[in-house]
């Protein structure tokens, strides 16, 4: 049996996937450049239709110019807790790819899917680092699009805040309680050798 972290998976996996959770209390330290690049990196790898690599990141370091901009597409919750983030990073996916021995673009339908990969990548391999990644969708897409310039051929996925783990007591007291891993479905609401009935009760929400 596989623990840590205050969690206990149901079938032997790497350490790695219980450490990666998603915190909000953030310590404000700095993330080197070398550090980012590295999770950059491991997103780089992550496996896509065609190796279209749809994905595309973002970023701005807190305390630099562009770091009031990201903050700011954020709604006010996020924006009291990801304030001592270290990093903001929109993700976006390119709509379009051209298939190995064709010359014009066509339709991607796994873009969403392929970049989801990618972050994932990103995620764990922050979680080998001592670093944490949140990804969240509580922002303003239309104001991303407008403010960072991105063309209508790339969607915009989510926003991720990066950073160390911080002191709990930096968030306002409704959040404090939740600043835990989370736990997971059982796996037989997940998978089922069979069609959508064969999945364990609750797999529907």
């Amino acid at each position: 049996m596989t623990t840590t972290n205050g969690r206990t998976a149901d079938h032997p996996v790497d350490l790695t996937f219980l450490k990666r959770w998603s915190p909000r209390a953030f310590d404000t330290a700095p993330i080197p450049d070398q550090e980012l690049m590295t999770l950059f990196e491991a997103a780089r790898w992550a496996p896509s239709a065609y190796n279209s690599q749809p994905w595309r990141f973002l970023y701005a370091h807190r305390d630099t110019p562009g770091w009031s901009t990201f903050l700011g597409l954020l709604n006010p919750f996020n924006q009291l807790w990801v304030q001592h983030a270290s990093v903001l990073v929109v993700v976006l996916s390119a709509r379009r790819m051209i298939p190995p021995g064709k010359d014009a673009a066509i339709d991607s339908p796994s873009h969403s899917l392929d970049t989801g990969a990618a972050w994932g990548y990103l995620a764990l391999q922050a979680a080998r680092m001592d670093i944490h990644a949140h990804a969240m969708v509580g922002f303003d897409f239309e104001a991303a699009r407008r403010e960072l310039g991105v063309p209508e051929d790339f969607a915009i996925e989510c926003i991720i805040a990066i950073g160390r783990h911080g002191d709990p007591s930096s968030l306002p007291e409704p959040l404090r309680a939740r600043e835990v891993p989370s736990p997971r479905r059982p796996i037989a609401e997940l998978c089922a050798e069979g069609g959508f009935a064969d999945l364990g009760p609750g797999a529907r929400i």
